[in-house]
Parts: C-alpha cells; structure tokens; sequence
C-alpha cells in the first residue's frame, strides 16, 4: 500500500479497534467476575483472598472502558486495549503464586486470553508477540516466588511450552488476520475508486447526453427552419423585383410620395432578405470537411447582431475589428455562441436596468489565432456561480426562462475549434466572455 493508502488503513483500524476494544472489556469484566465461581468451588479456603482481586481488576477495566468510550478514546485506543489485556493476565499469575503455583490450574486462562486475543482482538503481529512473551514471564515469576518453588520441574516445563505454543499459535493469527485487514482494505479502497470513477463517468455520460439531445434538436429545427427559409425566400425574391419594376414606371417620377413609399417597401424586403439569408446560413450545417472552411468572422458577427436583434433592442452595441477577419471553422455554429453570448449579455442587462446599457464586441489578432470579447455591464456573475457557468442545466435564470445548455454548448463548439471559452466578471460591474478562433494558413 502506498503511504495515502496506508493512512486510511490506520485511520479505520483506529475505529475497528475501538469498537472490539470497548466489547472486549465488558466481555473481560464479565469472564473476571464469573471467576468468582471458580475460586469458590476449586479455593474456598482462599475465596477471601481472590475476590478482592477480581473486583479490583473488574473496576480498572471499567475505568479503562469509560476512557475509551471518552472523546480520546480513538487515540489511544492501542495503548488502553493492552493494558486491560494486561490487568486479567497479571491477576491470573498473582492467583497461580498464592495458590498451588505449578500445579495450579488457573494456567488455563493464561491460554484463553491469549486464544481470544489473537483470534478476535485486531492486535498487531508485534503486540501479539509482546502479549505472549509478557504472558509467559508473568507464569514463569509466579512459580518461581511460590513458597514451593519449582519442585515439579517437568510440570512447569510443560506448562509453559503449552503456554509458549499458545502464545506462537495466538501471533501467527494475529498476522494472517492483519495481512487479511490489509487486503480486504485494499479491495474496499479499489472498489470505492471504481465507484467514484463510475460515478464520473455518469456524471460525464449525462452531460453528453443532454449536450446531444440538445444538438438534436438544433439540427431538426435547422432542417425544418433551411426548408421553411427556401420557401419564404421566394416570396421576398418576387417582392423585391415588383418594386423594382414598379420603380421603373414613369409615374413614379411624377409622384414623390409613391417614390418614398416604394423605397421604403424595397430596403424593408431587403431587411427581410438578409435575415432570411442570416437564419439560412444559421440553420443550414454542411457536414464533413465543410465543417472547417474559411470564413469571414466579422460577416458571422453580423448575422448575429441583426438574428439578436430584438433582444439588443435598446443596448448600445459598439464592434472593434482587424482589418483582417479570416477565420476557419464551422461558421453556422460559431454564429449560434455569438448569439448564445449576446442574448445572455442583453438578459443580463434587462436585469441590471442600466441608463447606458453596453455590450462591447471586440476582435483581435493572437499570434495564429483571433481572439473574440463580449464585454457587457450588466449585473455581472457571483463567485460562487463563476466556475459553474459552463456546467449543463446550471442556470440562474427562472423556471422556464432557460435549460441551461446554451453555453455548455458553446464551450464544446469553441473547444471543437481547438479554443477555449472564458468567463471574468466583476459582480454588480460587468461580465466578459472570451474566445479564440484560428486564422487559416
């Protein structure tokens, strides 16, 4: 495990072994108090002897308990759980010396302890041993300063090789139960990285698939709008050359008012012309290598400004441009950001009720590349809304008013050119999008 691995491995052990500590104690109290039974029935002569002991360790176990159920328990969970592992093992030892020493038979709970120990209790390999070694020390002391000594040397000798063996057995399943833990959180760690990227890839799926739904939908109305534009373009065409041809009659030259007014109908059909013919290159995606062709951004920002025009009505709309317009890129589509960047700045204005409301277009040259500015001074973008502007369905506008895909959109269409989407915004000032096209070779 590496070291970030390893300090979450830690931190849940940390509460693993809290939680079997605080079981392992009241189980201890409730083993040592049961005792008393045992030293009734196999020491009644020594009952009063070994009663105090047992309540004496049953109360430092309780304390012991009420400190691991404190606010530091977590962090000295370690410490507390050995020593009140400890306290059983060294009054069992004390009974063996005021007992029958050798011969005693509360040896056995030597070996218990240190069966539950190292099956149950989540110890480490190293403490285990520890546990055991301290164990055996504590048996071999209370034979030794027993009034009899080691006068049954085999009988010591081979309880405490049962003893050592208990002690051996109780550290090797503390380490296979700990490389267990080790291996059973890295499983958990690998399948909760795959649920987060999993998640992400939901997440990502989504957004796609709104953005596509969203693409659907353009692409039907600009197949049906291209269909409807032909058909009303017609219309326009014979329009246009009636007034032309009615220009033409001697009379109007005699009647001023005609001339005006067919002058008037005539700039009003070529209005209607240019948009119908702004909508038709809006509407009207060539596929294929025509995705990437040359065109003029400064004719696209028009097409934009007259296709916005309604809701620009009203807002000033000053435009610095090179001399020098040339871009490559789907035109159509570069046409819908500049619209989704105007209709927004306009909205934000509607908002804010300026006295000299402002959107500024600016182009200029970067290196290979034009960079483009919508600067308004609207209500501006607060900071926490900032880095989520280009997220789909976030919107701030009210139910109804907006999905919330128009500039997720447009980040995809200037990343698809190879550029990038900015935002910078003052609140209560201004707001300003940026992006950058290439120029052609």
């Amino acid at each position: 495990m590496n070291p970030p691995q390893l300090s979450h491995y830690h931190q849940e052990l940390s509460e693993f072994r809290l939680s079997y500590s605080k079981a392992g104690a009241v189980v201890s109290i409730v083993l040592v108090l049961m005792g008393l039974g045992l030293d009734y029935t196999l020491y009644p002569e020594a009952f009063s002897t070994l009663a105090p002991a047992r309540f004496v360790i049953a109360a430092l176990t309780l304390a012991i308990l009420a400190l691991l159920h404190s606010s530091k328990g977590l962090g000295w969970v370690r410490p507390l759980t050995l020593v009140w592992l400890a306290l059983p093992q060294a009054m069992i030892a004390w009974m063996i010396g005021v007992t029958d020493g050798v011969n005693s038979i509360y040896f056995v709970g030597l070996h218990l302890a240190l069966y539950a120990t190292g099956i149950i209790l989540p110890i480490a390999f190293i403490e285990s041993l520890a546990f055991g070694l301290f164990t055996y020390a504590l048996y071999a002391i209370a034979c030794y300063f027993h009034p009899l000594g080691l006068q049954d040397f085999n009988r010591f000798a081979g309880v405490s090789l049962f003893i050592l063996f208990s002690a051996t057995i109780s550290s090797f399943c503390t380490y296979f139960n700990e490389r267990g833990r080790y291996n059973m959180f890295a499983l958990q760690r690998q399948v909760a990285e795959k649920n987060e990227a999993l998640l992400k890839t939901n997440a990502a799926l989504a957004e796609v698939k709104g953005q596509l739904i969203q693409r659907e939908k353009m692409a039907a109305i600009g197949t049906l709008s291209a269909g409807l534009l032909h058909e009303l373009n017609n219309p326009v065409n014979y329009s246009l050359m009636a007034i032309d041809m009615g220009l033409t009659c001697p009379g109007v030259e005699v009647d001023p008012m005609l001339k005006e007014s067919l002058g008037d109908a005539r700039e009003g059909m070529q209005r209607i012309q240019n948009i119908v013919s702004d909508l038709k290159t809006f509407a009207y995606q060539k596929p294929g290598q025509d995705a990437q062709r040359p065109f003029l951004l400064g004719n696209a920002l028009r097409s934009a400004l007259r296709l916005a025009g309604y809701e620009l009505n009203g807002i000033d709309v000053p435009v610095e441009l090179p001399q020098d317009t040339h871009v490559l890129g789907d035109e159509p589509a570069i046409i819908g950001v500049l619209i989704n960047l105007l209709s927004n700045a306009a909205h934000a204005l509607q908002a804010v009720k300026r006295d000299q409301p402002q959107i500024a277009v600016t182009v200029v040259p970067l290196d290979q590349r034009l960079l483009v500015k919508v600067r308004d001074n609207g209500t501006g973008i607060a900071p926490e809304n900032l880095g989520r502007v280009f997220e789909p369905f976030f919107t701030t506008r009210d139910v109804g008013a907006g999905l919330g895909l128009g500039l997720s959109v447009s980040y995809g269409i200037v990343q698809r050119h190879g550029g990038t989407l900015a935002v910078d915004s003052e609140p209560g000032a201004w707001t300003e999008f940026s992006f950058d096209l290439p120029r052609p070779p």
